[in-house]
C-alpha cells in the first residue's frame, strides 16, 4: 500500500483505534461538559422537587387541614350548643374527637415547621413563629370548648350552665376561632406565594439547561460528521483489499490459509474475523454432511440468533429426527403386533399359556417393571348357577405380587381394574398413590412412575383387563401399542372361549347320553339293594323291639329329668318295688336307694356326661332290701346338651345268695 504524506501522513504511525480515538475524545469531552452541566441542574432541580414533596407541599396541606379543623370545632360546638347539650351527643363525640386527633396534628405540624426552619429563610422563619401562634390560639380555644363540655354535660338541666355556655361561645370560642381562621387563610396565601418563587426559580434553572444542551446537541453534530468523514478516509481504503478475500468466499471458494497484510491494527482484527467466519463455515458444511448420513444427534452451535443458515439447517436436523423418531415408533409398533400375533396364533387353545406369553413378552418388550392379566370368570350371564356375579381374577403376572390377587375377586367398578371394566376404557397414572403396588427387587422394593390399566375389549364386550406398572413414564405411542395388542388379545380370548364351550356343549352331551345308560342300570342295581335293606331293617326292628321287650320285663327301668325326678317307668317297677303311679309321681330316685352317698355319688357321675355303672340296695315301698346292678346314663337332645338320664336297673338279689 502507498505510504500517505502530507497532513494526514503524520497520523500514519498510529492504529485505527487510536485515530478513531482521537476523534472521539473530542466529543467526549463536549459530551462531559453537558453530562457535568445537566447533571448539576438536575440534583438542584431534584432537590427543589424533593422539598416541594417532602415540605412544602405537605406544609401547605397541613395548614389547610389546620384551617379546617378549626372550622369544625367551631360548628360543632355551635350546633352542639344550640340543639341542647347532651340532646344531640353525636356533636360532642365530634368536638372530642378533635381534641384527642390535635395532640398528633400538632407533632406532625412541629416537624414540619422545624424542616421549614432549616432553610434559614426570614420568610420561614416569619412563617414558623405564625404557625406556633396559631397552635397557641386554638389550644385556648379547646380550653374553652371543654368548658362548654363541663357545663353541658351536667344530669340536671340548669338554664344558667346553658347560659354560661353560650357565653363562653360567643366571647371565647367564636371571636377567637374567627382571627384563627384569618391567620392561617393569610399564612396558606404566604406559603403558596414561597412555594410559587421556587417554582418559577426551578423553571428558570431548567429553562437555562435546555439552552445550553441545544447549543451542545449543534456542536456535537458538527463534531460527527468531521470524525465520521476523518474514520472514513482512515479506514475504507484498507478494507477494499479485505474484500476481495470475501468476494472469494462469496464465490463458494474457503481459503485455507490467510493472506493479509494488516497486522499491525484493526485490520488484523478483522482478519481474524475473517479466519472466524471460515472456520464456522466448515463447521456448518460438516454439519450439513452428518445431518446427510443420518447423524441427527450431531450438535451445532449457530453463530448468533440472526444465524438464518445455521438456523435452517437446525430445523431441518430436527424436522428430519421426528421424522425418523416418528418412522422408528411406527417400525417398533409393527414388528412388535407382529411379534404378539405369533404368540396368539400359536397358543390359541390355551387362555392360561397365553396369558402368561402375553404379560411376559409386553413388561419385556414396553421395558416395564410389573405387569399382570386379569379374566373375567362367569362371563355370559349377571349370575352363574351359584347366583354369583362375574369377576376378575388374575391368570398371569410378571414380577407382579400374587398374594394380593390371588384369593380376592375384582367386581365390576371395584378399584381402578373394575373401574376400567366398568368404562371399557384405559386408566393411566403417572402419579401413582403410595401404596397401590410395589414394584420389589432384591434390594427392595419402590413405588412405580406410572401405571396402565387397559380392558381388554372384542365387540363391546370386555373379556380382561391389562395392569402394567413402571418406574418410567409410558409415551403416547406405547400406550396405543398396547391398547391395539388387548384388542388382538381379547378377540384371540373370545375365540378360545367359543371353541371351549362349543367342545364342552359336545363333551356334555355326549356324557348325557352314557350317564343316562348307566343311570338306568343303576337304578335296577339300586332296586334291588334298597328291597333287601328293608328285609334287613325290618329284621333289625323285630330285633330290637324283641330285646326292647325283654328288657321292660326283667329289669327296672325309669327316666329321670336333669333334677333326677322320675318321669315314667315300666311295669315291672311297680311289680318289683311294689309303688303304684301315684308313688312314683313327683318322687326323687334318691328316695330309692338304701345308701344316699352312692346315689350322690352316681349323681355327680352322670353330671358330666359319663355313664355310671355300680351295685347298690335299693328298698321297696314295704322297706325290703334288694341287691341291685345299676347302669345309668345321660340322654342327650338335638342341641347335644343333656336332657334327661335313664337308669335300667337288674335286680341280682338271688344271685348274690
Amino acid at each position: 500500500m502507498e505510504e500517505r504524506k502530507g497532513f494526514w501522513g503524520l497520523f500514519g504511525f498510529i492504529s485505527i483505534s487510536q485515530k478513531i480515538t482521537i476523534g472521539f475524545i473530542v466529543i467526549y469531552i463536549f459530551f462531559i461538559a453537558n453530562a457535568i452541566n445537566t447533571t448539576i441542574t438536575i440534583q438542584n432541580g431534584a432537590g427543589s422537587i424533593e422539598r416541594f414533596a417532602d415540605v412544602v407541599n405537605p406544609g401547605i396541606d397541613k395548614i389547610d387541614d389546620f384551617r379546617q379543623m378549626v372550622v369544625e370545632s367551631q360548628l360543632y360546638t355551635f350546633m352542639w350548643v344550640q340543639q341542647g347539650g347532651d340532646k344531640k351527643p353525636d356533636n360532642r363525640r365530634n368536638i372530642q374527637k378533635i381534641h384527642l386527633d390535635f395532640p398528633e396534628f400538632k407533632d406532625d405540624l412541629t416537624a414540619l415547621m422545624k424542616a421549614w426552619e432549616e432553610d434559614n429563610t426570614a420568610k420561614e422563619n416569619a412563617l414558623s413563629v405564625q404557625i406556633d401562634s396559631s397552635i397557641n390560639q386554638f389550644e385556648r380555644i379547646i380550653d374553652a370548648q371543654r368548658a362548654i363540655i363541663e357545663k353541658l354535660s351536667a344530669e340536671d338541666e340548669d338554664p344558667l350552665r346553658l347560659f354560661d355556655a353560650e357565653r363562653i361561645l360567643e366571647t371565647q370560642v367564636a371571636p377567637a376561632s374567627q382571627k384563627l381562621l384569618e391567620r392561617l387563610n393569610q399564612l396558606s396565601i404566604q406559603k403558596k406565594k414561597v412555594r410559587a418563587s421556587q417554582q418559577s426559580e426551578l423553571l428558570a434553572n431548567f429553562q437555562d439547561l435546555l439552552y445550553f444542551i441545544f447549543t451542545m446537541a449543534v456542536i456535537l453534530i458538527f463534531m460527527g460528521f468531521l470524525v465520521s468523514w476523518w474514520t472514513r478516509r482512515q479506514i475504507v481504503r484498507p478494507i477494499k483489499y479485505i474484500n476481495s478475500v470475501f468476494v472469494r468466499l462469496g464465490s463458494g471458494i474457503l481459503p485455507d490459509d490467510r493472506h493479509f497484510p494488516f497486522n499491525n491494527d484493526e485490520i488484523g482484527e478483522m482478519a481474524a474475523s475473517a479466519d472466524r467466519l471460515i472456520y464456522n463455515l466448515k463447521e456448518t458444511s460438516q454439519f450439513a454432511q452428518k445431518i446427510g448420513r443420518g447423524e441427527y444427534k450431531a450438535s451445532y452451535t449457530p453463530l448468533s440468533e440472526q444465524d438464518i443458515l445455521g438456523s435452517a439447517l437446525l430445523e431441518m436436523r430436527n424436522n428430519l429426527a421426528t421424522a425418523s423418531e416418528e418412522e422408528r415408533k411406527r417400525a417398533w409398533s409393527t414388528e412388535g403386533q407382529v411379534q404378539f400375533s405369533e404368540i396368539l396364533k400359536e397358543n390359541s387353545e390355551d387362555i392360561l399359556k397365553i396369558s402368561d406369553k402375553v404379560i411376559s413378552k409386553m413388561v419385556k418388550y414396553l421395558k416395564a417393571n410389573q405387569g399382570a392379566l386379569f379374566m373375567v370368570e362367569n362371563l355370559g350371564s349377571k349370575l352363574n348357577a351359584n347366583r354369583e356375579e362375574p369377576y376378575l381374577s388374575m391368570v398371569a403376572c410378571y414380577a407382579w405380587d400374587k398374594k394380593k390377587f390371588l384369593e380376592q375377586k375384582v367386581y365390576l367398578g371395584d378399584g381402578l381394574l373394575g373401574q376400567a371394566w366398568q368404562e371399557k376404557g384405559k386408566i393411566y397414572l403417572d402419579e401413582v398413590p403410595q401404596d397401590y403396588v410395589m414394584i420389589t427387587s432384591g434390594l427392595g422394593e419402590a413405588n412405580p412412575k406410572s401405571v396402565l390399566i387397559v380392558p381388554l375389549i372384542h365387540n363391546e364386550q370386555v373379556y380382561g383387563v391389562m395392569e402394567l406398572a413402571s418406574f418410567n413414564e409410558l409415551e403416547y405411542y406405547e400406550i396405543e401399542f398396547v391398547e391395539k395388542i388387548a384388542e388382538s388379545i381379547a378377540s384371540t380370548v373370545a375365540s378360545v372361549r367359543i371353541n371351549e364351550r362349543t367342545r364342552n356343549l359336545l363333551s356334555e352331551s355326549t356324557n348325557m347320553t352314557e350317564q343316562m345308560k348307566s343311570q338306568e342300570e343303576e337304578m335296577r342295581q339300586n332296586m334291588e339293594e334298597l328291597e333287601a335293606a328293608q328285609e334287613h331293617i325290618e329284621r333289625s326292628q323285630r330285633d330290637a323291639k324283641a330285646k326292647e321287650t325283654l328288657l321292660e320285663s326283667t329289669n327296672i327301668v325309669l327316666q329321670v329329668n336333669k333334677e333326677f325326678i322320675i318321669q315314667s317307668f315300666n311295669d315291672f317297677s311297680e311289680h318289683k318295688l311294689h309303688y303304684d303311679k301315684a308313688d312314683f309321681n313327683e318322687m326323687s330316685i334318691e328316695f330309692l336307694f338304701v345308701d344316699y352317698s352312692k346315689i350322690e355319688t352316681g349323681i355327680e357321675i352322670l353330671k358330666t356326661g359319663s355313664t355310671w355303672v355300680d351295685f347298690v340296695y335299693l328298698k321297696t315301698k314295704h322297706n325290703q332290701k334288694i341287691f341291685t346292678k345299676v347302669v345309668a346314663s345321660p340322654v342327650r337332645g338335638e342341641s347335644s346338651d343333656i336332657s334327661k338320664y335313664l337308669f335300667i336297673i337288674d335286680d341280682i338279689s338271688d344271685a348274690k345268695s
